[in-house]
């Protein structure tokens, strides 16, 4: 049921059976669904004098709260309305009704003193609706406020310690509304006019030879007062009809004073609190009208602190489930198990953290030395300590199944002896090396990675030890196998290079013998040619002798035949110089 959901009807709120006041479960559920804060106003009066006319008026219906036409009282207990405040937005008006007080049918009116209190407990303004005047009647009438400090306590502490409760009393009173009904007299005060909240001031002053206390009572527990003053409605039969009549039909000053004081209350009348401040919606009123019914109904008197205390209690629980049920909420969604770090899910805790205490501060109140505050601190680090557990306890099951996947290879190679060899051991911790760089490339590992892969390792130390042990037994082995076939291979060697050595030798002998025969050979071939050379260069020189001796001789004989030419040639011109001088001769 929403805020704005409007009632139809009145319905009981304590009913008021066998002398014994019950709370209506689903009066009690109506009045929890108005989350609004509540403007709570109750009336209390004598029976039959018209206070269910104006509860009516005040809900803006002609009927609604039941009149009666008869002399009988026909509202018992409590009666609720709730309905939209006329000027207030989001607030809800709270229209309390109540059976009239001072019905002879009853026989005993015991009841009547926790009705008015009741009705003061739970109201904002309480209004007290009576006949004729004001005056010692009325006065004697409304005795009940006489009984209020015996039937309310502002606190809980003992009577020795509760000299200032009536103070206490003061501060937490409803504000007092008087409406005085069928007034015929004149408005005035030795002859001279004066207002509704004169008359009533005026009618509270002591005087002599009258009671005093109930005055004396209402000055002193309602701060503010407030009187209104009704001429009768209509005469006659019309009266008992009063509902059916529309405003034309009903006195004039009636249904003046009648919109007088629906306007106060729509506008003047306040939102009911609790000591502290804290608004009252209908969670709240409806806890207030648990408890104060039953403590009457226990036999102990309605105390205003245990009941807050109480409803404190309740409310300040809820909001510590309601702002824990936020923050897992808030934890749940934004969290992505498991985190990389410590600190992302700290700084994810922390925003939540606050917006949880938001929340409580927001609908929690009274939390007195911050109880409850500090409870929801515990269960949020208490549920941290749970995120945190589930983030290492995810973190370890997908850092174990990777290292089960990406491991698989390795543990398949060993049972199949894989590294059952020399050199085999190294071989190993290289292939375990290249899968644990690959385990630590995987993203979203959380912050048990380096945790549960050592925890992985050192659970496969003995299989590393075997392979180790194993490789070091086949390793001496192939290394007394290598030294043996490196011990024969020298000594091969060693019978090679001898043997080559003795053929390098002999060849060496070989190519000595060759070079002597050779240097032999050509020291005789060279002894041959210079013997050849020795001849052929006498040869040589002879011819080259014979060769001089016959050029001389040549040279000689031309020399002679020259000589002969030239003793010819002398001749020859001698004779040609005779032949010519002859000629010259002839």
């Amino acid at each position: 049921m929403a805020d704005d959901h409007l009632m139809l009807a009145p319905i009981c709120l304590i009913e008021n059976s066998n002398e014994q006041f019950v709370v209506n479960q689903e009066a009690l559920q109506v009045l929890k669904t108005f989350t609004q804060p509540l403007v709570v106003v109750a009336i209390v009066g004598l029976y039959r004098t018209g206070k269910s006319y104006l509860m009516n008026k005040l809900a803006g219906q002609r009927t609604g709260f039941s009149l009666g036409s008869t002399v009988q009282s026909h509202t018992k207990g409590i009666w609720m309305w709730c309905v939209p405040h006329p000027t207030k937005p989001n607030h809800t008006l709270v229209l309390l009704d109540t059976e009239g007080l001072g019905d002879v049918e009853k026989g005993d009116n015991k009841n009547d003193t926790w009705i008015f209190a009741l009705a003061v407990l739970l109201s904002s303004t309480f209004v007290y609706n009576s006949m004729g005047t004001i005056n010692q009647q009325a006065l004697e009438d409304i005795y009940y406020v006489t009984e209020l400090t015996d039937k309310i306590k502002a606190k809980s502490s003992s009577r020795t310690e509760q000299m200032d409760d009536s103070v206490e009393l003061l501060s937490l009173f409803p504000d007092f509304v008087w409406t005085v009904r069928d007034f015929i007299l004149e408005l005035e005060i030795d002859g001279q006019p004066v207002t509704p909240d004169q008359y009533l001031e005026n009618a509270l002053k002591p005087k002599k030879g009258t009671s005093e206390e109930a005055g004396m009572c209402i000055q002193k527990f309602f701060q503010n007062k407030n009187c209104f003053i009704f001429a009768p409605p209509a005469y006659g039969k019309k009266l008992l009809k009063i509902e059916q009549l529309h405003d034309d039909e009903l006195d004039v000053d009636f249904v003046e004073s009648a919109e007088n004081f629906t306007n106060h209350i729509y506008n003047k009348a306040k939102a009911k609190t609790l000591p502290g401040g804290a608004m009252v919606n209908g969670p709240r009123l409806g806890n207030l009208v648990v408890s104060y019914v039953e403590a009457i109904t226990s036999g102990d008197i309605p105390c205003m602190e245990n009941a807050v205390l109480a409803l404190a209690e309740q409310e300040n629980s809820a909001a510590v489930q309601k702002a824990f049920t936020v923050y897992e909420k808030m934890m749940k969604k934004g969290i992505q198990f498991p985190t990389e770090t410590i600190q992302e899910l700290l700084c994810l805790h922390d925003i939540c953290e606050r917006e949880a205490i938001n929340v409580f501060i927001k609908d929690s109140f009274k939390d007195v030395d911050q109880k409850f505050q500090k409870e929801l601190e515990n269960r949020l680090k208490a549920k941290l300590d749970e995120f945190c557990k589930q983030n290492e306890r995810e973190s370890r099951d997908r850092c174990t199944a990777l290292l089960q996947d990406i491991f698989r290879p390795l543990e398949e190679a060993v049972k199949q002896s894989a590294f059952s060899k020399p050199g085999g051991y190294n071989i190993y911790l290289q292939q375990r090396r290249e899968l644990q760089e690959k385990y630590n490339q995987q993203p979203k590992k959380g912050i048990q990675a380096n945790k549960t892969l050592e925890e992985y390792l050192k659970s496969r130390e003995t299989v590393a030890d075997a392979i180790k042990q194993a490789d070091q037994r086949l390793t001496e082995k192939e290394n007394q196998r290598r030294e043996q076939e490196r011990q024969a291979q020298a000594a091969a060697e060693a019978a090679r290079r001898m043997e080559m050595e003795l053929r390098r030798q002999e060849q060496i002998n070989r190519e000595i013998q060759r070079r002597q025969q050779e240097e032999q050979r050509q020291m005789l071939e060279r002894m041959e040619a210079e013997k050849r050379r020795l001849l052929e260069e006498q040869v040589r020189e002879r011819n080259r002798k014979l060769e001089e001796e016959a050029r001389k001789i040549q040279e000689e004989h031309n020399r002679a035949i020259a000589e002969q030419l030239q003793l010819l040639q002398a001749l020859q011109h001698q004779c040609h110089r005779h032949r010519s001088r002859e000629c010259t001769i002839s």
